[in-house]
């Protein structure tokens, strides 16, 4: 193995003798290679103009980021030295060839680099966050000028003609005159999603708007075999049937509905009433109730008087004469809401619930819209309960009637009232006379509204 020529050191300051020039190429040449070799690596960068011993040569070192660091520290030290006019390189003289003299020239960089990097002029710095905080200022006075004149609205100045007016009214009395507030009567259900407060009176709007589309006329002129005798004691049975089965009250409301729809477009023979009747109250089931009554269920209760595809049969009649159309306001839509609005107890509902179903079971009141006959059982249970006041301005808001609106509609059920202990049919009179429900079938009718005509 061939053994490598050793080369004294140089001490610091001296030049390098002794060593030929076939030592230096070579050198030069591995240096040459190692520099081409760490330049493929993807991590160094060449940086020219940094080093002032070798301004031509590009230098190559691993990028950290303590490295990028110093490279924007020796970026900024060379822009200002080049502004300050290049003071300190100008003491530095080239001499080529001398190792002494490049490696103070060298040293001397460092240092010129070192007092640079530690003062930089932060002029450019100062300049732009000073601007920028002098624009947030001025937007800030801005808005405040204008939340302040938005907040103080101009004095109202009183002119003699609002002093007249003043005056007028005070000797009027209707200055004073105190204001009945209407109660929120959503306000209590405001959390409960299933309430639907912030759409429940454009809802009933709606409704107001397409109750008479679905409304019944008058069909009795149409039916040779039918009667309102037949249709009252239809309606009676099926009051009882809808206790047996313990349905809902709206299933009892939208089966009338049905059935009166149905007898409008249809004349039926007097035999199929009671089949009407039937498929009816399954339909309204299937549309109310989570678990409906079977077919078998209200053919076994009909005794046996019609098939199970009879009822089928009929329930896709009345369906195509209707054109599927179920979702109708009934009577219970507007009941519902104009109770909540009389804001009552418990013997307050069951006597507005007696009063609507002895109304829904006569033809009489047919002739009235379900939103009338709603409100006016409200208005005639406040009445026979000795309520006062009878007539609020909530319930006025709510229901849309007025006191007098109400009077020939809320007569006809305190009149049906007076004559239910009486009447053959029994069966809402019976059902409201049970404590659970307050017995309010028991208490007397409010002979106040009656009419003339019907008392006598």
């Amino acid at each position: 193995m061939a053994s490598r020529p050793i080369v004294q050191q140089p001490a610091r300051g001296e030049a390098v003798v002794g060593v030929n020039m076939h030592q230096k190429k070579n050198a030069a040449g591995a240096d040459g290679r190692n520099r081409r070799a760490l330049g493929d690596i993807g991590n160094l960068v060449t940086i020219q103009g940094i080093d002032a011993v070798k301004p031509q040569a590009q230098i190559s070192r691993p990028m950290t980021r303590k490295f990028c660091a110093q490279l924007l520290a020796n970026a900024q030290a060379a822009a200002a030295a080049e502004n300050n006019k290049k003071l300190v390189c100008a003491k530095v003289d080239k001499v080529p060839g001398d190792g002494a003299a490049a490696v103070k020239k060298a040293a001397a960089v460092k240092e010129a680099q070192k007092k640079i990097v530690a003062k930089p002029e932060p002029k450019e710095v100062i300049e732009i966050s000073s601007d920028n905080e002098k624009e947030e200022e001025k937007v800030k006075k801005q808005d405040k000028v204008v939340n302040k004149k938005k907040e103080s609205p101009r004095k109202k100045v009183q002119t003699l003609t609002s002093a007249l007016n003043a005056r007028s009214k005070a000797a009027c009395g209707l200055g004073n005159k105190p204001k009945e507030g209407i109660v929120d009567i959503d306000a209590a259900d405001a959390n409960n999603h299933l309430a639907g407060v912030e759409y429940v009176e454009d809802i009933y709007k709606f409704y107001k708007l397409v109750e008479n589309e679905s409304r019944p006329h008058n069909y009795m002129v149409s039916q040779p075999e039918v009667n309102e005798k037949m249709r009252a004691i239809l309606i009676d049975w099926l009051i009882d049937v809808h206790q047996k089965f313990e349905l809902s009250p709206e299933t009892l409301y939208l089966t009338i509905n049905i059935i009166d729809r149905f007898l409008s477009v249809k004349a039926v023979p007097r035999r199929e009433l009671q089949l009407v009747g039937i498929s009816a109250t399954l339909m309204a089931s299937k549309y109310e109730e989570i678990w409906p009554p079977e077919v078998n269920d209200l053919v076994m209760i009909s005794d046996r008087a019609y098939t199970h595809e009879q009822v089928l049969v009929m329930e896709k009649t009345i369906l195509a004469k209707l054109e599927w159309t179920l979702t109708v306001p009934t009577h219970y839509v507007f009941l519902a809401r104009f109770i909540k609005a009389s804001i009552p107890d418990k013997e307050m509902e069951n006597m507005v619930y007696f009063l609507a179903e002895l109304g829904i079971m006569h033809y009489d009141t047919i002739m009235f819209c379900p939103s009338m006959v709603a409100a006016s059982a409200v208005y005639a249970a406040r009445c026979t309960l000795n309520k006062s006041p009878v007539w609020t301005e909530t319930l006025k808001l709510h229901t849309g009637f007025s006191e007098s609106q109400l009077k020939d509609c809320a007569g006809l059920l305190v009149y049906l009232h007076s004559t239910a202990a009486e009447n053959k049919l029994k069966t809402v009179h019976r059902k409201y006379s049970n404590p659970q429900r307050g017995a309010v079938a028991m208490l007397p009718p409010a002979k106040s509204l009656l009419p003339a005509s019907l008392c006598r």
